[in-house]
C-alpha cells in the first residue's frame, strides 16, 4: 500500500510524520539497568551529599528525573555527550566529580554510562529530596468551600476554592464535540455512531451532558468490555502467556467481568479477591514461575507486592528484597503480608540469602488490628480482607479514587498513582472522593459519574506544562493518548474488519436495545494481544500495571505507518466502505469516514486535500490510504 500521499504541508489534514513524534530510547550493551539496586546507592553515597534535598551546588539537582533533565548536565540516551560522564571520568582534580574522596571505580563508571544510554531509567515518583508529608489513614471528610457563579457541584467547588487559591483562572467549557467524544472513550471506550453525535449536538435539554452520562454507564456491555481492559491491567489478568500452560498461573476473566456486568462494590470485589472462590483465586495465587526464582518472585512475595500495589498504591517490590532504597518500607513489612498467605512457615531472605528467621504475619498498617499468625491460613485471609476494607482505613477507598481520577483526568491527585504515600495536589479533594465513594458503599459507577458530571471533568483540556514534581498545579483535564484497545476499536467500528470470536471465557450480555450497528462488535479487551496491540501498549500482564507509557515508540511509529496489520485491516475496511455504500460519491464516502472517526464534518479545506487521497473514482487503494491519513490524525488519536 503506497503512503507518498503527496499531502500539502499546509493543509488541516495533512498526515503528522510519526517518526518526529518518536521519543527513542538508546538500549546500552549488557543487562539492563535497575534504578534501584544500581544507580541510588551511587548517587546516595557519591553525590546526594552536593547535589540533593536543597544542597545544589553549581545549581545542579539530582532530585528528580525531571531536574536532571532540565539541568542539561544529562543527556539521556547519549553517555558521550553528557556533561556528568565527562566530570566522572576526568582526571583533572579540578573537574573531577565527586571533588572529595576517591573517584568511581571502573564499575561505578560504566554502571552511570549504561543507565545514561538506556535512558535514564528511574522510578516513578522517587526523590532523593526527602519528603516531610505523611499520608494520612484514617479517612476525612473535608467542608465544602462555597459554590460560586453557581457551580455547587462538590469537585467544582473544590476546584474553584483551589484554583482561587493557586491564581489561576478557571478552565473554559469543552465544545461540545470533544466533550461528547471524551464521554464515550473516556466511560465506554468507544466513539459514538453518527446518530448518537447527531442526536446530542442538536439535543436542546440543558440536562442532556448528565443524561449521556447515565446511559453510558447503564450501558453494561459496553461498560464492562471497556473497563475490563483497565482492571485485566491492575489485576494481572490475561488469557494467555506463561504459567497458563503448566497450571502455574490461573486467570480470574469470568468473575471479573461478570463483577463489572453486576457493578460489585468494590470493597465486596476485594474481599473476594483476597478471600476467593475458585473463580477469583488466580490473583492471590500469583505465578508459579518455572526453575529457580529469586527468594522475592515466588508467590508469597507476590501476594505481598501486588496487594500493596494494587489496594493501597504502594510499592514492595524493593522492600522484598531488602530494606527499600526508594521509600520507608522495610523487608520485614514485605515478609509479614507475604506470610499472611503462606502454606508453611516463611523463612525471611535478604537479597536472596536467608536470615535463619521466620515471618509473622501482620498488616501494613497494624494501627487497625491484629492478625493471628497462629490461625488457618483462611483465617488469616480473612482477617487480612476484613483490614484492607476496614471503616478506619481511607487509604482503600483513597487509593482506588485517585486511580479513577487519573483515568479521567489524564494525571492523578496523586502522581504518579502508586506513590499513594506522597502529597495530592488537594488533600481535600483526594479525601473528598474516598469518602463520597466509601459513604456510596463503594459503587465505582457512581463515582466514575460522580467526576464525569462535573464541570471541572467536562472543561476544555489544559495546556501541558512541564514540571517538577511538587511543582505541578491542576489546571483541568489533560489530553490523552487513546490506549491500544481504544485504537483498535475505533479502527474496527470504522471498518467493520474485526474479529467476530471472542477469546475472553466470559459471558457477554445481550447489546443494549439502543446501541448502534456501529457499535455492536467484538472489542480488542476480548481476544488476543496481536503485535499491534503489543507495540501500541497493551501489556503481558506478568506484573501489576497501573499507567502504561504515554510516549509514542520508535516501533509504534513503524506498525502506525506502514506496519502489515494495520494495513491489511484498512485495505479490508475500504472494501467494506465500498460494499456499503456502493453508489456514494467520493464526497459522500469522505463524509462518511470523517463523522465516524472525528464525530464532525471535514472543512472545505480537508475536503479538497481529501479528494487528491481518494480522487475521482474511489478505489480500495485510495480509501485505504484516506483511512490512513484520518487515522493518523492528532485530533483522531487524543482525547481532547
Amino acid at each position: 500500500m503506497k503512503r507518498n500521499l503527496g499531502i500539502q504541508p499546509g493543509a488541516l489534514l495533512s498526515v503528522v510524520l510519526v517518526l518526529t513524534l518518536t521519543e527513542v530510547v538508546h538500549a546500552a550493551d549488557g543487562k539492563p539497568i535497575d534504578f534501584a539496586h544500581d544507580i541510588v546507592p551511587i548517587l546516595k553515597a557519591r553525590c546526594a551529599e552536593c547535589h540533593t534535598n536543597g544542597t545544589y551546588k553549581g545549581a545542579f539537582s539530582l532530585d528528580t528525573r525531571e531536574a536532571v533533565v532540565k539541568s542539561k548536565v544529562v543527556v539521556p540516551g547519549k553517555s558521550g555527550e553528557s556533561a556528568l560522564v565527562k566530570r566522572i571520568i576526568s582526571t583533572d582534580a579540578e573537574m573531577r566529580m565527586p571533588p572529595k574522596g576517591d573517584p568511581l571505580t571502573a564499575k561505578e563508571i560504566d554502571l552511570v554510562k549504561a543507565w545514561i544510554d538506556q535512558g535514564l531509567l528511574w522510578e516513578d515518583g522517587y526523590s532523593f529530596k526527602k519528603s516531610t508529608y505523611v499520608a494520612a489513614l484514617k479517612p476525612r471528610r473535608p467542608p465544602l468551600p462555597p459554590a460560586v457563579d453557581g457551580r455547587d457541584h462538590p469537585i467544582d467547588r473544590l476546584v474553584d476554592a483551589y484554583l482561587e487559591k493557586n491564581k489561576n483562572a478557571r478552565p473554559q467549557p469543552a465544545d461540545e464535540v470533544a466533550l461528547l467524544r471524551r464521554l464515550y472513550l473516556d466511560l465506554i471506550g468507544q466513539l459514538p455512531a453518527p446518530v448518537e453525535t447527531e442526536a446530542f449536538l442538536t439535543d436542546r435539554d440543558p440536562g442532556k451532558k448528565e443524561k449521556l452520562v447515565r446511559a453510558l454507564l447503564g450501558d453494561k456491555r459496553a461498560y464492562s468490555d471497556h473497563w475490563l481492559c483497565f482492571w485485566n491491567d491492575l489485576l494481572r489478568n490475561e488469557y494467555i502467556g506463561t504459567g497458563y500452560i503448566d497450571g502455574g498461573r490461573k486467570q480470574i476473566s469470568a468473575w471479573l467481568y461478570r463483577s463489572l456486568v453486576e457493578n460489585k462494590p468494590y470493597d465486596q470485589m476485594a474481599r473476594e479477591l483476597i478471600v476467593p472462590t475458585p473463580e477469583s483465586e488466580g490473583f492471590i495465587k500469583g505465578i508459579k514461575w518455572r526453575g529457580n526464582v529469586n527468594a522475592s518472585q515466588v508467590t508469597e512475595l507476590q501476594f505481598s507486592q501486588n496487594v500493596a500495589q494494587v489496594f493501597f498504591g504502594i510499592n514492595l517490590k524493593c522492600a522484598s528484597c531488602h530494606d527499600s532504597f526508594i521509600d520507608s518500607w522495610k523487608l520485614d513489612d514485605a515478609y509479614s503480608l507475604a506470610a499472611v498467605v503462606a502454606d508453611k512457615p516463611l523463612e525471611v531472605h535478604r537479597c536472596d540469602k536467608p536470615q535463619g528467621r521466620t515471618a509473622t504475619a501482620r498488616f501494613l498498617f497494624p494501627e487497625l488490628g491484629p492478625i493471628d499468625s497462629k490461625a488457618t491460613k483462611t483465617q488469616r485471609l480473612e482477617q487480612f480482607a476484613a483490614l484492607v476494607t476496614h471503616s478506619d482505613n481511607g487509604r482503600f477507598a483513597r487509593t482506588i479514587a485517585n486511580r479513577i481520577w487519573h483515568r479521567l483526568f489524564g494525571h492523578g491527585l496523586v502522581h504518579p498513582v502508586d506513590m499513594m504515600g506522597t502529597a495530592p495536589w488537594s488533600d481535600d479533594m483526594l479525601d473528598y472522593l474516598g469518602a463520597y465513594l466509601a459513604d456510596n458503599k463503594y459503587d465505582l459507577k457512581k463515582l466514575i459519574e460522580h467526576i464525569a458530571t462535573s464541570k471541572a471533568y467536562q472543561a476544555r483540556v489544559a495546556a501541558i506544562n512541564e514540571v517538577l514534581p511538587g511543582d505541578y498545579v491542576f489546571r483541568g483535564p489533560e489530553v490523552k493518548r487513546l490506549t491500544a484497545e481504544q485504537f483498535i476499536d475505533a479502527v474496527w467500528q470504522i471498518t467493520r474488519a474485526g474479529p467476530v470470536k471472542q477469546v475472553a471465557p466470559v459471558a457477554l450480555p445481550e447489546f443494549g436495545v439502543t446501541t448502534p450497528p456501529e457499535r455492536r462488535l467484538l472489542r480488542a479487551t476480548l481476544v488476543n494481544a496481536d503485535a499491534l496491540m503489543r507495540s501500541l501498549g497493551r501489556p503481558n500482564r506478568e506484573q501489576v500495571v497501573t499507567t502504561r507509557p504515554d510516549q509514542l515508540t520508535t516501533l509504534q511509529a513503524l506498525d502506525l505507518s506502514n506496519g502489515q496489520i494495520l494495513t491489511n485491516l484498512l485495505a479490508a475496511g475500504a472494501g467494506n466502505l465500498r460494499k456499503a455504500l456502493p453508489k456514494a460519491t467520493t464526497d459522500e464516502l469522505i463524509e462518511n469516514v470523517y463523522r465516524q472517526a472525528l464525530c464532525r464534518k471535514p472543512t472545505p479545506a480537508e475536503m479538497a486535500v481529501a479528494r487528491e487521497i481518494v480522487g475521482t473514482t474511489a478505489t480500495t487503494e485510495s480509501l485505504a490510504d484516506f483511512l490512513w491519513a484520518v487515522l493518523m490524525l492528532p485530533e483522531f488519536e487524543l482525547v481532547r
